[in-house]
């Protein structure tokens, strides 16, 4: 896996915004285990295999489980996740695939149950 374009050098606007979204992230209160969760399961979905290894490899560091990490793309059929990750997760499957179910209101409205709004 390589990068074919330095897009950081050739897009450097974009790359500060993007840089600035992730502090942003950081800066939360967001858990780092579910964000790299979320991270991971969008690049699952989306079938970038940079983005899963790296992303992977982000959660491993953050202290996230080989079992978690091996049945995330599974979530539903396993009992590793909280309610809340459960919802965070449910939640980025409905954005990430937009197009193919749009975000039903049950699925935004679980969210209420585990997250500030800020969150």
């Amino acid at each position: 896996m390589h990068n074919r374009i330095e897009w950081a050098k050739h897009s450097p606007q974009a790359y500060k915004a993007m840089i600035g979204l992730e502090q942003a992230l950081a800066n939360s209160g967001l858990e780092t285990s579910l964000l790299e969760l979320i991270r991971l399961r969008a690049s699952q979905i989306n079938g970038c295999a940079y983005c899963v290894n790296m992303h992977a490899n982000d959660a491993r560091k953050a202290g996230e489980t080989e079992a978690r990490l091996q049945t995330l793309s599974v979530w539903q059929e396993t009992a590793y996740f909280t309610p809340r990750e459960r919802a965070a997760l449910a939640w980025v499957e409905c954005l990430t695939r937009l197009p193919e179910r749009g975000a039903p209101e049950a699925d935004y409205q679980a969210l209420h149950a585990h997250f500030e709004p800020a969150e």
